[in-house]
Formats: C-alpha cells, sequence, structure tokens
C-alpha cells in the first residue's frame, strides 16, 4: 500500500502548529518578567518547567505505553487540545511564579503527546526513507519553536499576550488537521500489553544504546543553545553598544534555520548514511562551542550573526538522524515507547544543562562559559565511535 502523499505535510504542519507552545513565553519573556517584576533566573526556571513538564510526560507515556497501546492520532489530538489550554492559562493576570510555573509544566507534560507522537505516526507510515521523514518532522519541530519570536516582531505593537493566545491557537489547529486527516500507519503494530520491563529491555540492544547515548550528548546542547540565542545576541549587542540588533528577528531566523538543516540531513543520509551524518554534525556543532567566546571578538555583526546561524545549522542536523537510529533499532511493537523512553531521558538533561548556564551565565559574565555546552557533543561522539 502506497502511502498517499499529503500524510507527511500534514503531520509536518500540524507538528509545526504545536511545538509552537514550547517556547511560547521565551518569544516574550522580557516583556513577563517586566509586567510581573520577577528576578532574571526566572527564565530559566520557566524553560525548565517545561521541560520538566514534558520529561514526565514522555516517562509516564513510556510507562503505560500509550502511543503503542491506542491510537497515535487521538492520543495526538487530545494532547495538542490539553496543551492549548494549559498555555492559554499563563494570560490570566497572575504574578504568583509558581501558579506561572505549574502551566508552563503541564504544557510541556502535553509535548509529550505531541513530539514524540508525531516521530511515532511518521514511522508507522513510511518503512524506507525514514531519516528523510524525520528531517522534515524535526523541522517543523525547529520552526514552531522559533515561531514565538516572529510573532513578538511583527506584532511588536500589540501586547504579549498575544503571542501566547495565538500559539495556543494553532496548537488546537494542529491537532485537529491532524486527527482528520492522518488515520493509524498501515505498519503500525499494536501493542495490547501493559509491559514496565520494556523500559529497561530496548537499552540491552547495543545499537538502540549507542544512538541513545549520542542522542544524550546532543541534548546537552540544543535546548540550551536555543535558549541562549536571544541572551547571545543581547551580550554582542552591549560589547560594540553602536549596534541596533533586532533581537526578535534575528532569533527567529538563527533557530529557524535549523530546520533547513533537518531537512538536508535527511537528504544526505541516504547517501553517505544515517550515523555518519549524525557523527559530522555532532562534531561540527562541538567546534562551535569551542570557538564560542572568540566569536565575540568579531566586530563586525554580520559576521557574529553568520557565526550564530552556522552553529545553529549544525546543532540541530543530527536530531532527525539519532531519531532514526533510536527508531530502525527499537522492537517494532514498542517503537513509540522506546522513542518516548528516548525522549524523556534526553530532555531531563536540557533541564539541568538550562539552570547550569543560567546560573553561570549571571554568575560569571564570561562568555568562556559557552565552551563547557561542548561536553554534551563530546560524549555523544565518543559514544558513536564506540562499536556497538
Amino acid at each position: 500500500m502506497k502511502t498517499p502523499k499529503y500524510i507527511l505535510p500534514i503531520i509536518v504542519i500540524s507538528q509545526f502548529c504545536c511545538t509552537s507552545l514550547w517556547f511560547a513565553t521565551n518569544g516574550v519573556m522580557n516583556a513577563v518578567i517586566k509586567e510581573y517584576h520577577l528576578e532574571a533566573t526566572a527564565i530559566g526556571y520557566l524553560t525548565s518547567a517545561v521541560q520538566f513538564g514534558f520529561i514526565i510526560g514522555t516517562l509516564l507515556f513510556a510507562l503505560f505505553t500509550i502511543s503503542d497501546r491506542f491510537s497515535p492520532s487521538k492520543v495526538f489530538f487530545i494532547s495538542a487540545i490539553c496543551a492549548a489550554l494549559f498555555n492559554y492559562c499563563f494570560v490570566l493576570k497572575t504574578s504568583e511564579l509558581p501558579y506561572l510555573l505549574i502551566f508552563r509544566f503541564l504544557t510541556g507534560f502535553f509535548l509529550a503527546g505531541i513530539y514524540p507522537v508525531g516521530m511515532k505516526i511518521a514511522t508507522d507510515y513510511y518503512d524506507k526513507g525514514l531519516g528523510k521523514s524525520l528531517g522534515y518532522l524535526v523541522g517543523a519541530l525547529v520552526l514552531g519553536t522559533a515561531l514565538p519570536h516572529l510573532i513578538k516582531d511583527l506584532f511588536v505593537t500589540t501586547s504579549w499576550r498575544f503571542v501566547i493566545t495565538t500559539t495556543s491557537v494553532l496548537s488546537i489547529s494542529g491537532g485537529l488537521l491532524l486527527i482528520l486527516f492522518v488515520k493509524d500507519g498501515p505498519f503500525r503494530k499494536k501493542s495490547n500489553s501493559f509491559d514496565l520491563s520494556i523500559i529497561s529491555s530496548v537499552f540491552k540492544q547495543p545499537k538502540f544504546k549507542q544512538a541513545s547515548f549520542g542522542y544524550f550528548g546532543h541534548m546537552w546542547e540544543l535546548y540550551t543553545f536555543w535558549a541562549l540565542v536571544p541572551v547571545l545576541l543581547v551580550s554582542y549587542n552591549q560589547l560594540y553598544a553602536n549596534l541596533n540588533i533586532d533581537i526578535s528577528l534575528l532569533s527567529f531566523v538563527i533557530i529557524g534555520i535549523g530546520s533547513i538543516s533537518c531537512i538536508f540531513t535527511g537528504y544526505i543520509s541516504n547517501k553517505i548514511g544515517v550515523k555518519k551524518t549524525a557523527f559530522i554534525f555532532l562534531t561540527g556543532s562541538f567546534t562551535c562551542c569551542l570557538i564560542a567566546p572568540f566569536a565575540f571578538l568579531l566586530e563586525n555583526q554580520t559576521a557574529f550573526i553568520s557565526y550564530l546561524m552556522i552553529w545553529s545549522f549544525l546543532v540541530i542536523g543530527d536530531s532527525p538522524m539519532f531519531s532514526t537510529l533510536v527508531a530502525n533499532n527499537a522492537n517494532a511493537k514498542n517503537k513509540g515507547t522506546a522513542l518516548t523512553i528516548v525522549n524523556s531521558i534526553g530532555y531531563a538533561i536540557t533541564i539541568i544543562s538550562i539552570l547550569i548556564f543560567t546560573k553561570l551565565s549571571l554568575a560569571f559574565q564570561s562568555n568562556f562559559i559557552y565552551m563547557l555546552l561542548g561536553i554534551g557533543p563530546l560524549l555523544g561522539i565518543i559514544a558513536l565511535k564506540k562499536r556497538a
């Protein structure tokens, strides 16, 4: 049975709409901090709250094998609606940080039913050329993540609540689009049992373990880099006072260029191999981490922004490759659970990384701290080099 051509575009569009919730508050964080009189560290806590919610969500989804036992399309739809509602709660007039953290936590919790489940739906439709399909899917995640920055820039005179409301509406639209047009895929193998041993058993496969550890190293860097993009731009702007950088627009462009990278690696992986592609991009982003403090010495604004765009291109290109390696080395019946548990661990690492770098940036005021982002890619490179 040939997969209809419209399936992948709809999954991609739905993923894009729903994942716009992820960094919705980051795009308007300065306005939120000012209006609610929050401390500067709030950006780290609120970003980590989403990640923590995602981790708990993916952990529970994996424990109960949700996407393997139930229709992935229905799981995606319900999660999209719930995530949109809790994201919208952020606009309620409350300046209490604990409530804001709870809303972001619950948004992240239901994102667990969107991102990894979207990948599961793709694997149920595309048995061959999975790397290319997941390249488009992760590319949608990247654009969705960057979108709040663009909305803020385009509607600069409107309230920050408009950005939050818009992303909630997009999430509901994405959920509806998927449930209406994408049914369960032909390669889906339903699991009817609840088996806690699945979580530990998946890591007994050497190639699966290798791919997972490479992904974990990649995740140490990825989301922290995305969270730091506006910070990097502000720091550079302050260093050279004669500049007037459009932080929101450039944040969107820099993060958003990663979507092109994901599509690019999806295609080249068909020629040079998935694992080799992941290794090349992981090595490239590691190099960018090492030269980060020296990039601030570039007095040419175009050169500095170009460097950040190259870093952004390299930091995400290996993500669909790792997801492909994980999916290809997992049992067909447990593929959804395997993808979910690996995502859970990976995003747990992002919380640690984001909080560490938020504290370091406030404590040391030194650009050399960004070199420490290279720890993750380095460990990922070592994992990929080991024989499986």
